[in-house]
């Protein structure tokens, strides 16, 4: 299961990074792209929500700054069977332990999911312990709902990132 993760997370960010590279500078494209992302309904369609989770992160100017090769994208599961739960602690203990040992500037964290207080929990958890000033100049994206906007941004303001929250 944790491979199955793994390669699950790998498979986002390279999605994420190849399609970084065929931006389109035309703004009328962009606003259409926009137009189309559609809010998958069914919590448990991971693959959907994947899409559009990638779709919203390279909207607007989310990866603005950005200078590392790819964004860290961490996609985090609703729901609260037996496996979700397990995947979320090995999420939490990863991104805990690559907080503790330092990010470089430039590299950019996005975090989402289906359930947007499941996703803030696991970001509040994480950071909670982060030295503060340890994340200078690295982009932490939340993407989620406005109602868990200001608890996250309380917790990534004291480390010292940029950080950027997107709409689902």
């Amino acid at each position: 299961m944790r491979k199955l993760a793994i390669i699950a997370m790998l498979a986002l960010a390279g999605t994420l990074g190849l399609t970084a590279c065929g931006k389109k500078s035309d703004e009328g494209q962009q606003t259409q792209q926009a137009a189309k992302l559609t809010r998958p309904t069914d919590m448990s369609n991971k693959s959907a929500w994947q899409a559009y989770l990638v779709q919203v992160l390279q909207s607007g100017d989310n990866m603005k700054g950005m200078t590392g090769d790819r964004p860290y994208v961490y996609y985090v599961s609703p729901s609260d069977d037996d496996n979700d739960t397990a995947e979320r602690q090995r999420q939490l203990d990863n991104v805990s332990d690559t907080l503790a040992r330092g990010v470089l500037p430039g590299n950019l964290m996005a975090f989402a999911g289906p359930d947007s207080s499941k996703t803030a929990d696991l970001m509040i958890s994480a950071f909670q312990d982060t030295k503060a000033g340890s994340l200078d100049k690295v982009i932490v994206v939340f993407i989620g709902d406005q109602a868990d906007e200001q608890r996250v941004a309380e917790v990534i303001k004291p480390t010292g990132a940029t950080f950027r929250f997107a709409q689902m």
